[in-house]
């Protein structure tokens, strides 16, 4: 495997070098020059300073997510710490410092919630088809246990789109091109029609061929990306601007030849980037999301939130099961070659309610209740007698999965004094599921679960400055139990993850530098880890996990430099020796305390910088960005076929702006070319595991036009 200038100081001192070579002469124009612009977040239900919330979390304007090349979700863990975000199959998995989900099971749910423009996407297999004209992006670290919907252990992740403008007409095309025949447009239209209707559509096409080559006959491309999508989002108000509505609709439809798999121990070619496969291979995910979000303003000091949300959603896949060109189909028996399928819809119901204040008082408060229905029809075939395209099953599973979740809440804000702010938060859920087993080989039959915990927050905040803030809490977070396909197999519980921090948010220098950090140790109850059992999936219960870290962000802006930073440290083990399912032996076994959880990197360091050149009336900006993600491991049984091991990318971009309207982006992505391992993927009952590879080198370019 391919390692260049990989160690961390390295990336980070080339960095400092290439920034203290312009640092005298941007320090010498930061007296006229602008400063850093302010922040804001939503994460508690208002609009509010990142500067004054007292959470860990790494916030990016739309601007920050172009420059910083943010191009998909799993970029995210490029320029945040404490983050690890792996594509495998249909999902996406995102966890926190160590917190959030390792495998799919129909039954469970991720410990990290993602919202879009306030609809929780409650499963991980679409979180990821809707990152195209975004506004902002949050990054909130620690349990969200009292506003978040579907209560998360490990975090959440906000993400909002533009809202629609009322009185303008405007938009823009974005055009990328680039190495492996990527093309990818995006556009966006704002019609202001009267000062009380606005309209705002957007779509997105993206195309590009696989980093991998496919050597075996079929005539699929693992690997590669085809995705359609639209939005559109019309806004309403009355002329007194006491109550708005926006009424949101979504569709999108990628179509690709799914996953790009290196086989293990490959005795054909060494090269990562090198597969052979006979089987046609797809990943179809198609859906919609329908929203209505409603916003009356009561009184002078209250106003009423309400949504409603339906989403639909389906993965169809198709995979060579064995991984190779070369296995036979049966018979005889012995013969592994085999096709697997799989199709999966998931249907869900949302609504939330919420009332907050507006007052400029010292107490700010905001209650709300939660409901979620949802229904997953899941159909998990494999065809042992054919390896080119599935013609019958001689495997079947077929099971549906019925979640209702309900839960109040509330939180108050209470300043004691003009600069200790107390804060105490609670919420109540009530989680049931239904797991209907209809065909399966585990076993048949109907099992019900009900689950309840209180979760929430308390916590104070010392302002010892307009541009200082210190702050302590303890938050509680919660993760609903469920059912496992094995009919023998005893349910999992809910899971509950407490957790202790403290930190500041501080400006400084006459706002052109800004430090924020947070420090914290968790305590991780009957946490929740999904295997695979014979090749079904099985989520088991853990005895305890703890950790303890801590995350530093760092940005400044000195006249025409730029700079950006953050570091995030994480020790995170088992708590208690305990006994789970190792989905590699296929066996029960030990993990003693002391072991290392799955997916907790020790470090992840970002860090960028950029300087403006003036020429004429047109801009030109330099930047460079480097990230670190240390090693971790997929399961709780490090091997080689678990470790993910660390790795450094490197980005170069050179921004050229001649007017307004105009942006040109000439850029290198992974600048070194590093090979690494992006997800280990373990054996299931439909397909074998292996290794999938991050993107190679890209170079390419981005034109954008506004108007």
């Amino acid at each position: 495997m391919k390692k260049l200038a990989s160690r961390p100081a390295v990336r980070l001192l080339t960095l400092l070098l290439a920034g203290s070579a312009i640092v005298p002469a941007a320090l010498a124009q930061a007296d006229s020059t602008p400063v850093l612009e302010e922040i804001v977040v939503t994460a508690e239900r208002r609009t509010q300073s990142l500067q004054d919330v007292p959470i860990s979390a790494t916030v990016l304007s739309g601007e920050d997510i172009v420059r910083k090349g943010v191009a998909n979700l799993a970029d995210i863990q490029q320029v945040s710490p404490s983050i690890a975000i792996n594509q495998v199959n249909r999902s996406t998995y995102v966890n926190i410092r160590g917190v959030g989900i390792a495998q799919t099971a129909p039954s469970s749910s991720p410990g990290v919630a993602y919202y879009i423009d306030g609809q929780l996407i409650p499963h991980e297999q679409f979180i990821s088809q809707s990152f195209y004209d975004i506004g902002s992006l949050e990054v909130l670290r620690g349990p969200q246990g009292t506003l978040t919907g579907q209560n998360s252990t490990g975090g959440a992740i906000y993400v909002r789109t533009p809202d629609p403008e009322f009185g303008v007409v405007k938009g823009f095309v974005d055009q990328t091109i680039a190495s492996y025949d990527w093309y990818r447009t995006t556009g966006a239209l704002n019609v202001g029609m009267g000062d009380n209707v606005a309209v705002r559509v957007a779509a997105v096409r993206d195309k590009r061929d696989s980093f991998s080559k496919n050597i075996g006959p079929s005539p699929s491309d693992p690997g590669n990306i085809d995705l359609e999508g639209a939005r559109l989002n019309i806004a309403l108000r009355n002329d007194a601007e006491t109550l708005r509505i926006n009424l949101r609709g979504e569709y999108f439809n990628s179509d690709s030849d799914n996953n790009a798999v290196k086989r293990r121990n490959d005795t054909v070619s060494t090269n990562p980037y090198v597969i052979q496969e006979d089987a046609i291979s797809y990943l179809k995910q198609e859906g919609y999301r329908l929203s209505g979000e409603l916003k009356l303003a009561l009184s002078d000091s209250v106003d009423l939130r309400a949504l409603t949300s339906w989403q639909d959603g389906s993965t169809t896949d198709q995979t060579d099961g064995d991984r190779t060109s070369t296995a036979r189909p049966r018979p005889p028996a012995s013969n592994v070659g085999r096709v697997g399928y799989t199709d999966t819809t998931i249907e869900t119901l949302i609504n939330e309610v919420n009332l907050l204040s507006t007052g400029d008082g010292p107490l700010t408060w905001v209650v709300g209740a939660f409901r979620m229905d949802e229904d997953i029809p899941i159909t998990v075939l494999r065809d042992n007698n054919n390896t080119v395209n599935f013609v019958s099953s001689t495997s079947t599973i077929i099971s549906k999965v019925t979640n209702k979740s309900q839960s109040v809440f509330g939180q108050a804000n209470y300043f004691a004094t003009e600069q200790w702010e107390l804060i105490v938060g609670a919420r109540h859920s009530w989680d049931d599921q239904t797991y209907n087993r209809i065909v399966s080989a585990g076993g048949t039959g109907i099992s019900k679960l009900s689950s309840t915990k209180l979760t929430g927050k308390v916590g104070a905040n010392y302002h010892a400055t307009d541009d200082t803030m210190l702050y302590a809490s303890l938050s509680r977070g919660y993760k609903a139990g469920g059912g496992n396909l094995p009919a023998s197999s005893p349910a999992f519980g809910p899971e509950t993850n407490l957790v202790y921090e403290a930190g500041w948010k501080t400006t400084l220098l006459d706002r052109r530098l800004r430090l924020n950090g947070s420090v914290f140790y968790s305590d991780y109850k009957d946490m929740q880890l999904a295997s695979l059992a014979n090749g079904l999936p099985l989520t088991q219960n853990a005895a305890a996990g703890k950790s303890m870290g801590g995350e530093l962000e760092l940005e400044g802006r000195f006249g025409a430099l730029g700079f950006n930073a953050g570091l995030g440290y994480l020790d995170a083990e088992f708590a208690k020796n305990t006994t789970l399912q190792n989905t590699v032996a296929n066996r029960n076994e030990l993990v003693t305390k002391g072991s290392t959880l799955p997916f907790s990197p020790e470090w992840t360091i970002n860090a960028g910088v950029q300087y403006e050149i003036l020429a004429g009336e047109t801009a030109i900006t330099p930047r460079l960005q480097w990230s670190h993600v240390g090693k971790s491991y997929a399961t709780p049984f490090p091997s080689l076929v678990t470790t993910l091991p660390s790795r450094d990318v490197v980005d170069a971009r050179l921004s050229i702006e001649p007017t307004d309207a105009v942006r040109l982006e000439l850029f290198v992505t992974n600048l070194f070319d590093e090979t690494y391992i992006a997800s280990q993927l373990q054996n299931s009952s439909s397909a074998d595991g292996g290794i999938i590879y991050g993107a190679r080198r890209q170079y390419g370019g981005r034109l954008t036009y506004r108007f």
